[in-house]
């Protein structure tokens, strides 16, 4: 009488076994041609958090073609952060360079980092010539360097119900290709008080400013309490919108800073508005690794 024995083969062995060889072959192709998931990540991480010089500025105001950091001093309900291309895995292709894909969302990123992540260059839309000074209610727009972050604008546009910020349903900001009214962005005071005195004047560099989109006069704003969990951690969502006090004022969640480069080389120095009392503070580059 024939017994089983464990070395007896069952089912559809051969089939099975077939299956189990294509699939180390489709691996080990994937991997000569980088496209693991592991090596992807790897890849992306390596482009899009390589160090970028900022701007050192020198007379302490902001320029049109200076390399600037949005960063969000933090509030209650959240950390300091940093305006970020929100870019994964599927956000770039490698053909025929490598770069990041049109359209593509932003996030608050709590690495504060000069990379290409999260640097943005002042750019001219009404003519005004390269070096020239940004002032305050003076049309703007903001662009990613080039290269890996292709020079994408930050864009918005009226909210919808078919476009808007996938959390907070509130009015989306992204990045897209080319400039137009969507793109454009103005800087005023942040004081409601004091905002009429300081339109026309020059914008200084590392001090507390509101950026409002210039077609829905909304400000751009990050949201503590609406997490997003990526590639690189625990960050924020961003959104258009202007969220005021019980004295009309904007909130601090409204309140960003353009950093530019110190001088001393010793990283990112944001100086925050005397009239709020705060110390003058110094940031230092993050990782790159990280």
């Amino acid at each position: 009488m024939a017994q089983y024995r464990t070395s007896v083969k069952i089912g559809n062995w051969n089939e099975e076994l077939r299956l189990e060889e294509d699939a180390k072959r489709e691996h080990l192709e994937k991997k000569e041609r980088g496209e693991l998931a592991a090596q992807k990540v790897d890849f992306l991480k390596q482009h899009i958090l390589s160090q970028v010089d900022l701007t050192v500025t020198t007379d302490g105001r902001l320029h049109f073609g200076d390399v600037v950091m949005l960063v969000n001093m933090g509030g209650e309900e959240r950390d300091c952060s940093a305006l970020s291309i929100n870019a994964d895995v599927n956000s770039f292709n490698k053909i025929p360079t490598p770069g990041i894909i049109s359209p593509c969302g932003v996030v608050a990123g709590r690495s504060i980092q000069a990379c290409p992540r999260t640097a943005f260059i002042i750019t001219s839309v009404d003519g005004s010539p390269e070096g020239s000074t940004l002032h305050f209610d003076q049309s703007f727009a903001l662009k990613t360097t080039s290269g890996f972050a292709r020079g994408l604008y930050l864009t918005s546009d009226l909210q919808s119900f078919q476009k808007c910020a996938k959390k907070s349903r509130l009015q989306e900001v992204n990045l897209e290709d080319g400039s137009s009214f969507l793109s454009w962005w103005k800087i005023v005071h942040f004081d409601p008080q004091e905002r009429l005195e300081y339109e026309g004047q020059p914008v200084p560099a590392n001090m507390s400013v509101l950026i409002l989109h210039c077609k829905t006069n909304q400000a751009l704003a990050v949201l503590g309490d609406h997490v997003i969990w990526n590639t690189y951690g625990k960050e924020y969502e961003m959104t258009a919108h202007t969220f005021l006090d019980s004295h009309k004022a904007e909130q601090d969640n409204n309140r960003w800073t353009l950093c530019t480069s110190n001088p001393a080389g010793e990283g990112l120095v944001l100086l925050t508005h005397p009239q709020l009392g705060a110390p003058n503070k110094v940031f230092t580059q993050a990782d790159p690794g990280i």
